[in-house]
């Protein structure tokens, strides 16, 4: 199991979120920290990752035992 942190930009974006996204994208998240499987690929040309649900975007890094979520986005805005 990976321990999850978020970035102050991460929280700041899911504070802006729905609630209902908000939520169901943390659970995604420490799912897919636990070892379960879930939408989420390699972004190209850098180490980062990316976690889909709907229209928005998590964007993270993983090193070794931490997953790093560094902001959540729309589906539009996440890659710029």
């Amino acid at each position: 199991m990976k321990t999850v942190t978020y970035t102050r930009t991460a929280i700041k974006a899911l504070k802006r979120v729905p609630a209902k996204d908000s939520k169901a994208i943390m659970a995604k998240i420490d799912n897919y920290a636990a070892g379960g499987v879930e939408d989420v690929k390699a972004l190209q040309g850098s180490d980062l990752f990316r976690l889909r649900h709907g229209n928005w975007r998590a964007i993270f890094s993983q090193t070794g035992t931490v997953l790093a979520v560094l902001n959540v986005a729309k589906r539009g805005e996440a890659y710029r």
